[in-house]
C-alpha cells in the first residue's frame, strides 16, 4: 500500500474524518462561519478521503449535479500532490456518473492549481464566506 490513500464513500462513513478536516481548514484557518461550512447538503453527496500513511489529511465532496466542493487539504500535508489526487478521483467519479462536465467555485488563490486539472474559469468574481472565489468548469 502506497503512503497516500484515497477512498470514497457515504458521510456516514467517512463523515468524522472529513468534518475534522474541513473544520481545521475552512472553519479554524479560513474563518469560514460553522453556517457556511455545515450546508446540510453532505448527506447526498459522494466524499473523498485521503490518508497519508494511515491519518486523514484531505477531503473532497461530489455533489449530485456534478459541482465539486469542500477540496481540502491539512497544512502539514499541503505540497505533497494529495490534493490533486483527491481531484482525479472526483472528477473520475463525476464522469463515471455520467456528467457531461465537472464544475466547482474555487478560491482565487486556488486558481492555477484547478487550470493544472484542465479547469476553466468563467464568469466574474464573488464572495463566498468572505473569500473571493470563481467558478470554474471541467468538460467530461
Amino acid at each position: 500500500m502506497s503512503p497516500v490513500d484515497i477512498v470514497s464513500g457515504d458521510w456516514p462513513t467517512l463523515g468524522e474524518a472529513a468534518s475534522a478536516i474541513r473544520c481545521t481548514v475552512f472553519i479554524e484557518e479560513q474563518r469560514v462561519p460553522q453556517e457556511e461550512e455545515w450546508d446540510g447538503r453532505d448527506a447526498e453527496c459522494r466524499h473523498f478521503l485521503a490518508t497519508l500513511n494511515g491519518q486523514p489529511v484531505g477531503t473532497a465532496r461530489l455533489l449530485p449535479d456534478g459541482h465539486i466542493g469542500r477540496v481540502a487539504v491539512l497544512p502539514s500535508a499541503r505540497g505533497t500532490g494529495i490534493g490533486y489526487q483527491l481531484m482525479e478521483a472526483a472528477i473520475q467519479a463525476a464522469r463515471e456518473a455520467g456528467h457531461a462536465k465537472a464544475e466547482l467555485s474555487a478560491q482565487l488563490h486556488a486558481l492555477a492549481f484547478y487550470e493544472r486539472l484542465g479547469f476553466v474559469a468563467y464568469g466574474e468574481v464573488f464572495m463566498d464566506a468572505g473569500i473571493p472565489h470563481r467558478d470554474m468548469a471541467l468538460a467530461l
